[in-house]
């Protein structure tokens, strides 16, 4: 892969649960994910860990600890790391996709 360019079609799609799947690339500790959300996903628990993205594709809310807000296509995603800013993610539409760049 060059070094400058995140062939994403040479990168196979990992499945950890159900109803999500991503591509990654990781360098100088940080991390490029492609992800894929369907209907089926279901986050149990509460997130605590930080997420920078853009929204490619689809609509999702996430619920703030009772604060629901909503993303779609073209919108950018900033939410700090912590139990201060917990999420939990619920898809509207089929699929989402999203583009996160995080720490490793």
């Amino acid at each position: 892969m060059d070094t400058y360019k995140v062939d994403f079609e040479s990168v196979p799609w990992e499945t950890p649960m159900a109803g999500v799947r991503f591509k990654a690339y990781e360098k100088g500790g940080r991390k490029l994910r492609l992800v894929e959300f369907t209907k089926e996903f279901v986050e149990r628990d509460w997130c605590t860990k930080g997420h920078t993205g853009y929204i490619l594709e689809g609509q999702m809310e996430i619920d703030f600890n009772g604060k629901v807000v909503a993303f779609r296509p073209g919108d950018g995603v900033f939410i700090p790391a912590g139990e201060k800013h917990k999420h939990k993610a619920k898809v509207l539409t089929d699929v989402v996709r999203i583009i996160l760049v995080e720490d490793v």
